[in-house]
């Protein structure tokens, strides 16, 4: 993550061709991992009270001010640039080539019932592929980045989460599972039958249930191999996690080996299914071994 790069935000807000020059650059990462930061020290100050929405699912205060931290966050350093977050009232149907996925707060039904496993997420998409990923976890105190082809790291939150210590900076990557050795990790409270069915399949035993994007802040530091999800998700439960598990070495598909695509605005930015992996041919081979 050491590598400097200009930012061009004139370019992005303009919808120029960028080329090869990075949209986020080292400068840039620290001020949006700072306001990811700064939302996330907000849901642990944030009452527990939950309202429920008209699509019937739960919304806090905590999604609500931490989503006011990250689009005043994105409107300074971003400028011009379209930003999806799940709570606002309408959605921009014009994204550009280069915009931005929030969940303000992810996981909010472990939140409610008072769990630590909930994160905030911001996610760049550029070309419909997620290039930066920040995710914070705020009861750990912890934020793990990543920019594709530059690496993914694990920082702590200092001052009591008013911002990443990028002296303490941890560099992770996927790992090669062993044979007998494969964990998957699953949702706590959206784990489907297809997804016991393929885990199944695959002789996958060791399964590590936790909430929200964790799960592929475990498979991007080496603690889980594969994160199946075959039931229909949002953009912003994925993009940020998609771009971390990218950097850190892994890889993020369709269930078929399709590539997965950000910015379906007609179908609400839903994403019918997905498969993270962390080394797939790892877990494929371990997978085939158990078998025999």
């Amino acid at each position: 993550m050491a590598v400097a790069m200009s930012v061009q935000i004139g370019e992005v807000s303009m919808g120029r061709p960028l080329g090869d020059q990075a949209i986020v650059d080292e400068v840039l990462l620290a001020k949006l991992s700072a306001a990811v930061a700064a939302a996330a020290a907000v849901t642990l100050a944030s009452a527990r009270t939950v309202r429920i929405k008209a699509d019937r699912t739960p919304v806090t205060d905590a999604d609500e001010r931490s989503q006011d931290i990250l689009m005043k966050a994105m409107a300074t350093l971003m400028p011009g640039i379209a930003v999806v977050s799940e709570e606002l009232a309408i959605q921009p149907s014009r994204l550009g080539d280069v915009f931005a996925l929030i969940d303000p707060l992810d996981g909010t039904k472990e939140f409610v019932a008072g769990s630590s496993e909930y994160t905030v997420n911001l996610a760049i998409i550029r070309g419909r592929e997620p290039v930066v990923g920040i995710v914070a976890v705020p009861a750990e105190g912890l934020i793990y980045r990543g920019r594709v082809r530059h690496g993914a790291e694990r920082l702590a939150m200092s001052g009591g989460g008013a911002g990443p210590d990028v002296a303490v900076a941890e560099p992770i990557r996927v790992r090669t599972p062993l044979r007998g050795g494969v964990v998957a990790a699953v949702s706590r409270s959206h784990l489907d039958s297809a997804t016991i069915a393929l885990l199944d399949r695959l002789h996958i035993g060791n399964r590590m249930a936790c909430g929200s994007a964790l799960k592929f802040c475990r498979i991007a530091e080496g603690a889980a191999d594969i994160y199946p999800r075959l039931s229909p998700t949002c953009e912003w439960d994925v993009a940020a996690g998609h771009a971390l598990v990218v950097a850190a070495g892994g890889t993020v598909t369709l269930p078929d080996g399709g590539a997965l695509r950000y910015g379906a605005t007609a179908s609400d930015f839903r994403v019918p299914a997905f498969i993270a992996w962390g080394n797939r041919t790892g877990v494929l081979d371990a997978a085939a071994a158990v078998r025999k």
